[in-house]
């Protein structure tokens, strides 16, 4: 199976919650782009009329790598259009306020899947029809762990367990698979001579590498203090990784519960197998679904009852407790607190296979559906092809 083969096999719209009218301050657009992400239209956009970023409200980041329609506002914007070869932009009234996240509820998904045979094209679309009935549950998808390198263990655990050098070592020299040329340079040199910080500096071209081994040299024992040095939204995904796939844990462990064996199908992500639900009983699904689950945090009281004891199980797989989940030593970053739906609803769902013109002798199908906002299509797809047992 093949997905995004082209930027029009990967559509999605966002659903605005708000209705644009005449009067208002913030003119009001439909932003239709492919193959160009969120940020980078909007500085496209302000380039071509020479206005601050800070003008511009939207309500969420588009992949690139997909064909997308998003909303946006410009305070006092112009009241024309733009049409470019990757991006249109189109007014469509005028607001009292700056649009933004909480002004759209969900997003309509277009996907095409390629390369199959005709049995599997059939039944993705049978699995799409099942998935209104199961939902599709709510885990981070893979897209949350690319700071988690080929050795598989966690930065953010790391510095949890009071280890600062190891974190520092899998942030600077872990190699990944998304890794590129010249980052695999500096990280082969940094494990060469990790601990001899004049020969890794002198190993090194001008990066932000070698200004954290720059401080090594002065201060060759203080990991705590050179991971700080680590630019901040780089280590606030580190940390965001780790409470991530622990909330992820909890969902499993609560799903597993609530269901019998032969309802649960694993699916492996990058850091590990997860069980999605098949075949729910609406009781078990008004069950796994009662209440949202707690994002694993010092921060908030631990849960209580069956899922507190499914959250320790969790924990205790990386030898913590619900009050070991918070960053010592840094100011700047720390961990999210909040809950998050166990279960997704699926809507407006449709199905359609054809012949697949990019692949001869094969199946394409086309999927419709929405999803809440902050969904991934991608869990829904390894829901339909994984979860399935078709032979993509």
């Amino acid at each position: 199976m093949k997905l995004k083969r082209q930027p029009e096999d990967f559509q999605v719209e966002e659903m605005p919650s708000v209705t644009p009218g005449p009067k208002g301050r913030y003119t009001f657009y439909r932003l239709s782009k492919v193959g160009v992400g969120t940020i980078e239209a909007v500085e496209s956009i302000c380039r071509r009329w020479n206005i601050p970023s800070g003008r511009v409200g939207y309500g969420g980041l588009k992949d690139r790598h997909a064909a997308t329609v998003q909303y946006l506002t410009i305070f006092e914007g112009p009241d024309h259009a733009i049409h470019q070869p990757n991006l249109n932009l189109e007014p469509l009234g005028r607001l009292e306020r700056a649009y933004g996240p909480q002004d759209f509820t969900g997003n309509r998904f277009i996907l095409v899947l390629r390369d199959m045979t005709e049995a599997a094209a059939a039944e993705a679309g049978r699995q799409l029809a099942a998935v209104a009935n199961d939902g599709v549950p709510n885990y981070f998808d893979d897209q949350r762990f690319g700071s988690v390198g080929y050795s598989g263990e966690f930065i953010g655990h790391a510095w949890l367990k009071g280890d600062y050098e190891k974190a520092l070592k899998l942030a600077l020299a872990e190699p990944n698979p998304f890794d590129r040329a010249d980052t695999k340079v500096r990280k082969a040199a940094l494990q060469e001579h990790w601990g001899n910080w004049p020969e890794a500096k002198a190993a090194l071209d001008r990066s932000s590498e070698r200004s954290i081994v720059t401080y090594l040299v002065d201060h060759p024992t203080d990991f705590s203090g050179a991971f700080a040095r680590v630019k901040r939204d780089l280590r606030g995904l580190y940390f965001s990784a780790f409470q991530s796939w622990l909330w992820n844990l909890m969902l499993a462990g609560w799903i597993s519960r609530n269901t019998r064996p032969e309802q649960r199908v694993l699916v492996d992500l990058k850091v590990g197998a997860l069980p999605f639900p098949v075949g729910l009983d609406p009781d078990q699904r008004k069950a796994i679904d009662a209440e949202p689950l707690p994002l694993p945090s010092s921060r908030t009281p631990p849960p209580e009852g069956p899922l507190g004891e499914i959250a320790a199980e969790a924990l205790g797989g990386f030898d913590l407790a619900w009050a070991d989940v918070r960053v010592k030593k840094l100011k700047d970053v720390f961990f999210s607190k909040g809950t998050r739906r166990a279960i997704l609803a699926v809507d407006e769902v449709r199905s359609e296979t054809f012949d697949d013109p990019l692949h001869k002798g094969k199946q394409a199908v086309r999927l419709e559906f929405a999803l809440p906002k902050g969904a991934y299509a991608t869990m829904l797809v390894k829901r339909l092809t994984e979860a399935s047992g078709t032979d993509a």
